[in-house]
């Protein structure tokens, strides 16, 4: 009888694209985790972040006063410990994004805070976890890059409400097919940061014409009507407050640290009109990449790239708007087989952490305006090496 000798088992190779992405993403949800763990315990870093302007506002709302009342809302806000020296603070998310806030003025500045930030987190993991669902589970650990990507964190830790948006176009690639109406009224939560999605709300309407996904249509209108009117009842001047206030602000005036602003900026500082050529540049190109790939058009295949070139296209936005791009981030880390590129994605969130959480006047500099922009950029490289 011929004995056969067993071979030792093969010991797994370290994936050292895996062990980076893991290593960054978890110190940095660590990071995270333990500010907003503090944060309820530490009155001055409560106040200091971007969450009390929704506070404020919710204070506001349960009061049937005006959320853009200037001289209300510098008091709310100073009182809870925003410091931004003589500016006033307003959400400015069109009003059918106030019931949105309306629940905070129920509560506590710290209780508030800690269940918004438990909530900003619910969605981002929902939305990574969704997206993976929709990718088919690949095995792996690709989407611990959603969860840490620095934008989303710096959101988190600010209190602010770009992650909702992020939930709202996830919902959409998730539902769009089973559920269309649900689907629709997802777009809801796209809707509280209309700015960001020019291009791709453009796409979506003539998709839904040619398509006849009236549904959808259905669904975001039905959502829209009945969040207006909850605010007509709360308070019925919501509307022409906001008009006012969006007149008076001297938002033209504002620096905003992204490259469209800075380049209005370079160019000619009072053009306002130039931070408008790129949204109108970025929906001639969805247009065309839409009308090429119309009869073969799949939203969880062609959709990522669309909101990212929507986000980089907007006239303006903040660091922690980037969250968006984790769809397209994502998507690229699943198709790509360079480990190289994975390494350096992973390499680079760690500088898109540049926030700081807390919002003081003079934090941002042209240095630190786009980090997340350069995450952006090498999330597309990665998209394309596929």
């Amino acid at each position: 009888m011929t004995s056969t000798t067993e071979l030792p088992a093969a010991k797994p190779r370290i994936d050292l694209a895996e062990f980076s992405i893991a290593t960054v993403s978890g110190l940095a949800l660590a990071f995270t985790a333990l500010f907003l763990c503090v944060v309820p315990l530490a009155g001055n870093i409560t106040g200091s972040r971007d969450f009390v302007v929704f506070w404020a506002t919710g204070q506001q709302l349960v009061h049937h006063a005006n959320p853009y009342d200037a001289q209300a809302m510098k008091h709310i806000e100073q009182a809870a410990g925003l410091n931004t020296g003589y500016a006033v603070l307003y959400m400015r998310n069109p009003p059918w994004a106030l019931p949105l806030a309306l629940p905070l003025g129920f509560l506590g500045l710290r209780v508030g805070a800690f269940l918004w930030s438990l909530v900003i987190v619910g969605c981002l993991v929902a939305s990574v976890l969704l997206f993976w669902r929709l990718s088919g589970r690949p095995a792996n650990r690709l989407h611990w890059l959603g969860l840490s990507f620095g934008p989303a964190l710096v959101c988190a830790m600010m209190g602010q409400s770009s992650l909702f948006a992020l939930l709202g176009y996830v919902l959409f690639l998730y539902l769009h097919r089973t559920r269309p109406f649900l689907a629709g009224v997802s777009l809801w939560l796209c809707a509280l940061k209309p700015h960001l999605f020019v291009p791709f709300g453009v796409v979506l309407l003539v998709w839904i014409v040619l398509s006849r996904g009236y549904k959808i249509l259905a669904g975001a209108a039905a959502a829209l009507v009945a969040s207006c009117a909850i605010i007509y009842l709360v308070d019925p001047t919501a509307w022409a407050d906001y008009a006012q206030m969006m007149r008076t602000a001297g938002l033209e005036k504002e620096y905003i640290p992204c490259l469209v602003v800075v380049l209005r900026l370079w160019l000619s500082p009072h053009s306002i009109w130039i931070q408008y050529v790129p949204p109108v540049l970025g929906v001639a190109w969805a247009l065309s990449y839409f009308w090429k790939r119309r009869n073969a058009w799949e939203w969880e295949k062609h959709g990522n790239l669309l909101v990212l070139v929507s986000l980089l296209a907007a006239p303006y936005s903040w660091i922690y708007d980037g969250g968006l791009a984790i769809p397209a981030l994502l998507q690229g880390a699943y198709r790509t087989r360079s480990r190289i590129l994975l390494i350096v994605l992973a390499i680079a969130s760690i500088f898109d952490r540049s926030g700081v959480g807390v919002r003081r006047q003079g934090d941002f500099s042209p240095v630190s305006m786009d980090g997340a922009g350069v995450v952006c950029v090498v999330s597309a490289c990665v998209r394309y090496s596929a």
